[in-house]
């Protein structure tokens, strides 16, 4: 039998509430939101009708944290907000903030049963068009593809569409955000997904050798060219090349891509042969490379022939809801690979990742359950496993200044520039402008520090 709770002090609205649903389901009741959680966790409820007051006292961080600490209980339960009249437009907040709808006082049962009926049917409606959209996945894509996030199941849509066709496609979004995924899941679904994917990470090659790297180069092409060699673009001949960090490569590079993107040809570094392209390109970057083309750090003609199908891919921060979802892949994924058996993870500590910025997206996420995961000697993930300041209150570091006039994106990208320039002038200054030194320190090519010294205009002879 389908259930309701209802947590209101008015025990009249309990009353009124069971009078409406005792044929079809059962009605708890609960005083406080402490002692609702507690009914929910131990028994799955389909709705939760709470008092707007009760929402308001709980809410210290407003109405979306509220509502959480109920999703983090049962993530299905439909909540649905009680007010007085004269607070319509708090209830309205409480939708926005993600209630299913809201009831206004004195409680009417054929609004009680309509707005349930709509949310039930709703459910139901969702559910059939996720059944479909499911099968047309691959069943190895069904764990990557579960969402809660709005903004994932675009672009999930959007793989879907552009997947089977030959176009071009440009993935934009942040370290760590899950690029290299999405490329494979795009292949999969692809009419090459039985050829070669290959993933190439070009921020990761020196300049120097970028062009042998994607190309090849014939025997004797430069210094060190003892044989012919077969680039990437050959290998993946007849399926797809994932381009990772695209912004990185040189300006030859760029002109050779741009003539496979255009004609379908190349030649191999040091060759006359002109070699034919039969291959998808997937491309990446965590750099706007519109900003790039205009400023003349990336050429426009490339920029206009990669930017065919563009991908917008959000932050971690922008899908909160996925974060128990990707818990429990990353999970089930280790499980596979260890013999340990972790079935769960504890409340407090996915509390504490709703509050968390994630700066390193998915990908610090899956490092802090596997680094947990190895900790752990329980069968759940415990607080005691994880960094003590994960738990610790989030404060705007010193240094950064905020300006409110601007959108929180530029205001993102802003202090993400000035974090990256005081990080860099700092190491700089203790490796005494040392680039090699510095670029190890950092974790990343002697490449990519040149190019980021140059956009905070950072001189390696300031530091000596």
């Amino acid at each position: 039998m389908k259930s309701v709770l209802v947590l209101s002090k008015r025990e009249t609205t309990f009353r009124d509430i069971t009078a409406t649903f005792r044929s079809i389901y059962k009605v708890d009741h609960a005083l406080s939101v402490i002692s609702a959680i507690e009914i929910i966790k131990n028994k799955n409820h389909d709705f939760l009708f709470v008092d707007l007051d009760i929402l308001r006292e709980s809410g210290d961080n407003g109405y979306k944290s509220a509502l959480k600490s109920f999703w983090l209980a049962y993530p299905d339960i439909e909540i649905i907000v009680m007010a007085p009249q004269e607070m319509i437009r708090e209830a309205v907040m409480v939708v926005k903030a993600g209630a299913s709808n809201y009831l206004t006082y004195p409680l009417d049962p054929v609004e009680q049963r309509y707005v349930t009926e709509s949310i039930y049917k709703s459910k139901i409606i969702q559910s059939e068009l996720d059944y479909l959209r499911d099968k047309s996945w691959d069943s190895d894509a069904l764990e990557i593809i579960q969402t809660k996030s709005t903004m994932m199941k675009k672009v999930f849509e959007k793989i879907q569409s552009v997947a089977p066709t030959r176009s071009t496609v440009l993935l934009i979004g942040e370290t760590g955000t899950g690029k290299s995924v999405l490329a494979k899941l795009i292949h999969k679904h692809s009419n090459r997904k039985n050829d070669q994917f290959i993933s190439v990470h070009c921020g990761a090659i020196p300049d120097t050798l970028i062009e042998s790297e994607l190309f090849g180069h014939e025997k004797g092409a430069f210094t060190g060219a003892v044989r012919k060699q077969l680039g990437k673009f050959e290998i993946a001949r007849g399926g797809t090349i994932f381009l990772d960090e695209i912004g990185t490569i040189t300006p030859s590079a760029q002109i050779k891509l741009l003539q496979i993107l255009q004609e379908g040809i190349f030649s191999r570094v040091g060759g006359e042969e002109i070699i034919d392209a039969d291959v998808r390109v997937i491309a990446a970057s965590n750099m706007n490379l519109k900003e790039m083309s205009d400023s003349g750090q990336f050429r426009k003609d490339l920029y206009y022939r990669l930017n065919v199908f563009p991908i917008d891919i959000p932050l971690l921060t922008e899908r909160i809801d996925d974060i128990p979802l990707l818990v429990q892949v990353f999970i089930s994924k280790l499980n596979k690979f260890y013999s340990k058996e972790i079935h769960d993870i504890h409340p407090s500590v996915l509390e504490a990742f709703q509050k968390y910025s994630w700066p390193g997206n998915i990908r610090e996420l899956e490092n802090l359950i596997e680094r947990a995961y190895i900790i752990e000697t329980s069968t759940v993930l415990t607080p005691d496993s994880f960094p003590s300041e994960l738990f610790g209150g989030e404060t705007i570091q010193p240094g950064i200044t905020i300006n409110a006039s601007l959108t929180l994106s530029e205001a993102r990208r802003k202090g993400i520039e000035q974090i990256e320039k005081n990080y860099l002038n700092e190491l700089l200054t203790k490796y005494l402008g040392r680039i090699n030194d510095t670029a190890k320190a950092t974790g990343i090519s002697t490449r990519q520090l040149h190019k980021l010294m140059k956009r905070y205009g950072l001189r390696k002879e300031d530091f000596k």
